[in-house]
């Protein structure tokens, strides 16, 4: 619960009786003047317990800086009525262990996901996916993105295959996805293309302009591609632009290795009788291996020989 909407009882002045009531009683006036000094110098009974029963608002009697000095509100602290009425309570969560289909009957969004071929079986396996789903509310959140990805090119049979793997499209801000299709566009990628990539690579809606534009340079310079050679190698593999760097890099280290190096190790394999290069038979070396590996490895690991055999072996060629 918010402190705007509870009170803290603890922390409050607790209104007592005055000393005076005492001490008129104690006086040794009559009856008769007791009674009149009451009614005349101080409320009835009941309305000094009215007012001792009663609880000083906030705006009187606690400051702002004095929230950070009260003790937390306990679970177990009784409320009013009229404190009850104004809780917002967030909506409940589901457990850590459930399946959305649990979920389906009471969720018209769950539901109309379900016809379009959605498969919460595997989306449920995401731990975020569940909030996420069951917070969205079709009309506002969902038409909008189903309406972008059909203009897109994507098919009404293909939309559940799509959500299903990149469900979070449901958190992209409409105008970023279209955005990042329109810079596709002025790089001239037609729209049949952009709605063959993205089925091929569903996540690549969810990456920005700097980081799509950024993949693009980088393959056109590392694998000194034309503009067009680029575009058309994107068109046929988008994963380029989703994937990891990593592997991408180990295997242009295999490419662009001068071929006078592959060609001084094949020739010392040759001679020592070790350039077995069938994968089906035994001793194969694969050719990441021949190429890739420094040559202190190479040649313990694959040529089986000491580096200066190598090196006294180049010299005679």
């Amino acid at each position: 619960m918010s402190s705007d909407n509870c009170f803290l009882p603890w922390g409050f002045k607790t209104y007592r009786t005055s000393s005076s009531w005492n001490s008129s009683q104690s006086t040794n006036s009559s009856r008769q003047e007791i009674s009149s000094a009451q009614s005349a110098l101080l409320p009835s009974v009941n309305e000094q317990t009215q007012k001792t029963q009663k609880i000083p608002s906030f705006d009187s009697e606690l400051s702002l800086e004095a929230l950070d000095d009260l003790p937390p509100l306990s679970p177990l602290q009784p409320v009013s009525e009229e404190e009850a009425i104004q809780i917002i309570a967030d909506p409940p969560l589901p457990p850590d262990t459930f399946t959305l289909r649990d979920y389906v009957d009471h969720s018209e969004t769950l539901q109309k996901l379900v016809l379009l071929g959605v498969d919460l079986s595997k989306i449920e396996k995401h731990p975020d996916a569940a909030n996420l789903l069951l917070r969205l509310d079709f009309e506002k959140d969902i038409k909008q993105i189903l309406v972008f990805l059909k203009d897109l090119g994507i098919e009404d049979n293909q939309l559940g295959t799509y959500l299903t793997k990149n469900y979070a499209i449901f958190s992209e801000d409409l105008e970023n996805l279209k955005t990042r299709v329109a810079y596709l566009q002025s790089k001239n990628f037609s729209k049949a293309h952009i709605a063959q990539m993205v089925r091929n690579a569903p996540f690549l809606l969810s990456f920005s302009v700097e980081r799509l534009d950024n993949r693009l340079g980088f393959f056109q310079k590392e694998l000194e591609l034309s503009v067009k050679k680029t575009r058309d190698l994107i068109v046929r593999l988008p994963r380029l632009l989703t994937g990891s760097l990593e592997p991408v890099k180990e295997n242009m280290k295999v490419f662009n290795t001068r071929l006078f190096k592959i060609k001084e190790r094949h020739l010392f394999l040759t001679y020592l009788g070790r350039a077995q290069y069938d994968p089906t038979k035994l001793n194969y070396i694969s050719l990441d291996k021949l190429v890739s590996v420094p040559d202190e490895i190479f040649c313990e690991e694959i040529a089986k020989a000491s580096v200066q055999d190598f090196e006294k072996f180049l010299k005679t060629l």
